[in-house]
Parts: structure tokens; C-alpha cells; sequence
């Protein structure tokens, strides 16, 4: 018998919601019973009151931190479908390139990030080439990968009936492999978010990022943990936001379905 919407629901965020509780119950009954001071680890209960206290400016600094994120994954979905469609099509290309990609992933965020402010200062333009450089592999590397996945056999049963290379990959390839590029997508727009506030912590005028760092700076711990809530907050929404797009394109993919 297939439970209710409601019944599903329970099953479905019950569990996760009860280990939430049980943690931030935990949490404040240590930081209470050892007598903590809030400048170490303040508890939930203080986090809570001081994000509340803070909301105008937790709203302000959200703000520019998801105009920068939005606009970096943006960019950064443009340019990787590009290239992943590129090295699929053109493999000498995919020789010489992919070796570049990977190497790109070894160099430190934490290292160029700050050249970044000192090349194009204060503004958006340091945060979304953090953003970019953070979300791009993953989607190529998702992407290609579901290019890969697509049948021998179909391919040739297309070419059997006289498909073009271009209606092949309109019809066949790209529809394949949408699944595998929502999955990239996931889980780019997460990091999408944390490299914005890391950006941001390097240096801005506002945003997230410089609000954990002015608070830091202010031993206000509350306020600290208050902008870390605020970014989790906001990058689940966006997951989810991911999550419903990808239920939208491709409903008929295996895991929607399921």
C-alpha cells in the first residue's frame, strides 16, 4: 500500500529532523552544564536570539553574497556546457584540454583568491571568478561523464536510419546525459555559494563572507555561527531549487520517477 503525502513526508524529513533536534539539543545542554563562555561556543538558543536581533543585517549581506553566487553559477554553467560539448564532439580537442582542467583543480583557492581583490578589487567581479573556478569542473566532468554513458547500440541504431552527427546528439546524447549534468549541478551550486562568502571573507564591502569576518573580528562568536546558519540555510534552498528544476526538464529520468 503506498503511504500519503503526509505519511511520505514523515518518512522522508522525519528522520534527519529528529538528528537535528537531538544535536542542537545536545549542544545546549553541554555549552549550559560546562558553563561555556559564548565567546568560545555559544549555544543554538543564542545563536538563534542574535541572528534574530541581526536579521536586517543578515538580510543585507545576503543579499550581494546570492546575486554573486547566481551570477557565477550562471556564468559557470554557460561556459561548462560549452566546453563539455566541445571535448565530446572534437576528442584531440578533449586530449590536449581535459589534462588542463584537472590541473586547474590543484591550485589553491585560498592562494589566488586574494590576487583576485588585488587585480580587480572590491567588487563582484573577484567573487564570481572564485565562483566560476569552484563550480565549473564538477558540471564538465558530470557532463562528459553522462555523454559516455550513452548506448553504443543506440547510437548506431540513429545512424542506421540515416541520423545526422547533429541529430544524433540532439536526439540521443544530450537527453542522455541531462541526469548526470543535474547531478553536477547539485552539487555545484552548493559550492557555488560557500566560494561567493569565501570570496567575500578575502574582501568586500559586504556580503556574508566580510559579516563573519567583521563579526570575528568583534568576538561576536553568535554572529559568526548566525552567518554560517544564514549560508546553510540558503544553500539547501538553493539545492532544492536545483532539485525542482531537474524534476521539471526530466521527469521521465529513472531517479525522479523512483
Amino acid at each position: 500500500m503506498t503511504p500519503g503525502p503526509a505519511r511520505a513526508a514523515v518518512n522522508r524529513w522525519g528522520p534527519p529532523l529528529l538528528v537535528a533536534v537531538v544535536l542542537l539539543a545536545a549542544w545546549e545542554s553541554y555549552v549550559r552544564a560546562a558553563g561555556v563562555s559564548p565567546v568560545v561556543l555559544p549555544g543554538p538558543l543564542r545563536v538563534g536570539e542574535a541572528l534574530w536581533t541581526a536579521r536586517d543585517d543578515a538580510v543585507r549581506n545576503a543579499v550581494p553574497t546570492i546575486l554573486e553566487a547566481a551570477i557565477g553559477f550562471a556564468a559557470s554553467v554557460t561556459f561548462a556546457v560549452v566546453a563539455a560539448i566541445l571535448l565530446d564532439r572534437v576528442p584531440p580537442l578533449r586530449r590536449a584540454i581535459e589534462p588542463l582542467f584537472v590541473g586547474s583543480q590543484t591550485i589553491p583557492i585560498v592562494a589566488v583568491a586574494p590576487l583576485f581583490v588585488l587585480w580587480f578589487g572590491f567588487g563582484l567581479e573577484p567573487k564570481i571568478i572564485v565562483v566560476v573556478l569552484v563550480t565549473f569542473f564538477p558540471i564538465v566532468v558530470a557532463l562528459l561523464d553522462g555523454f559516455a554513458r550513452v548506448e553504443p547500440a543506440a547510437t548506431d541504431l540513429l545512424a542506421s536510419y540515416g541520423a545526422t552527427g547533429g541529430q544524433t546528439f540532439r536526439l540521443l546524447r544530450w537527453p542522455a546525459a541531462l541526469p548526470a549534468l543535474f547531478t553536477g549541478l547539485r552539487i555545484s551550486v552548493v559550492y557555488a555559494l560557500i566560494a561567493a562568502v569565501f570570496g567575500e571573507y578575502v574582501g568586500a564591502y559586504e556580503g556574508l563572507g566580510i559579516w563573519m569576518k567583521v563579526s570575528q573580528n568583534a568576538f561576536r562568536t553568535d554572529l559568526v555561527f548566525a552567518a554560517i546558519l544564514v549560508t546553510a540555510v540558503l544553500s539547501i534552498a538553493l539545492f532544492a531549487l536545483v532539485r525542482l528544476v531537474e524534476r521539471m526538464v526530466i521527469p521521465w529520468a529513472p531517479g525522479i520517477r523512483a
